[in-house]
């Protein structure tokens, strides 16, 4: 019994990918090429062909653009505990930059989005500041090999800035990274940071930016609140990672060094400038 139409068309295009006919991020004939190279097959057809190819995630319909060949992603693992011994590690700024390189990786990042927003929700929460209070945020777009990876925003005090933190308010990578920055300015040194986890569906926004599917991949948001010694919150930090390409790692206790590093998880600006945990 012959296979039924839809397979047939599927098994096709699937060669084609696998073979490089059909290239990562090429935009597949339309509908109704499709429908006239394979004998004027239905519409119903062609869009069950589609789904199995979906399925099997070799291509992605991005609404309004079109269906294109899936961009094969090889992880990324990053280890968002410090090391004990260095105190490095975090997941951010130069750590996240020297984990990115030590697995062979490009990564960049955009010049930072700086803003004086008015504190509400939960970063007014995080941060123990009132609502409406002023407060600098820092926003900036993380990508590795260059295709998008993370989105970060980082938080601070207003007041920062009034006790002589000005670098929090211009739009530029600050070296060697904020944290160390606040700490030498204002002798407000991180001991420790807590971390909360949630897994969601993307927004558009997100969407858009990582050019996920609209169903089918979850991103993770990690909100990390950094205190100083006396219990204070110095920063938050919201940070979006696609969980398509993303690998979180902490290692807590006595792990191997070997089993330590990000590379052995998982199957590079020179800096992102805001943490260096």
């Amino acid at each position: 019994m012959a296979e039924p139409m839809y397979r047939q068309i599927a098994e096709e295009l699937r060669q084609r990918i696998e073979s490089g006919d059909l290239a990562p991020g090429t935009k597949l004939p339309t509908e109704l090429e499709l429908r006239e190279e394979f004998n004027n097959a239905s519409r119903n057809t062609v869009r069950d062909a589609i789904r199995s190819l979906t399925s099997r995630g070799l291509v992605i319909t991005r609404p309004g653009q079109g269906t294109y060949v899936v961009d094969r992603i090889v992880p990324f693992a990053i280890t968002l505990s410090t090391d004990n011994d260095t105190g490095l590690g975090g997941g951010e700024g130069v750590a996240y930059m020297s984990a990115a390189r030590a697995q062979l990786r490009r990564p960049d990042a955009t010049v930072p989005r700086v803003e004086i927003q008015l504190a509400a929700g939960r970063v007014a929460r995080e941060l123990q500041v009132n609502e409406s209070s002023a407060i600098v945020s820092r926003h900036q777009k993380l990508s590795i090999d260059g295709k998008p990876w993370s989105m970060q925003t980082s938080f601070y005090p207003m007041k920062f800035v009034e006790m002589g933190a000005t670098k929090l308010v211009e739009a530029t990578n600050i070296e060697p990274g904020v944290v160390r920055y606040v700490a030498l300015k204002l002798g407000l040194e991180q001991a420790g940071y807590q971390d909360k986890i949630l897994a969601r569906p993307p927004d558009e926004n997100e969407i858009s930016f990582f050019k996920l599917p609209e169903n089918g991949v979850a991103v993770i948001e990690t909100v990390r609140t950094a205190y100083e010694r006396s219990g204070t919150p110095i920063r938050c930090t919201v940070t979006v990672w696609p969980a398509d390409r993303n690998r979180l790692v902490y290692n807590i206790g006595d792990v191997p060094p070997e089993i330590r590093s990000p590379a052995q998880a998982e199957d590079i600006p020179s800096s992102t400038e805001d943490e260096q945990s």
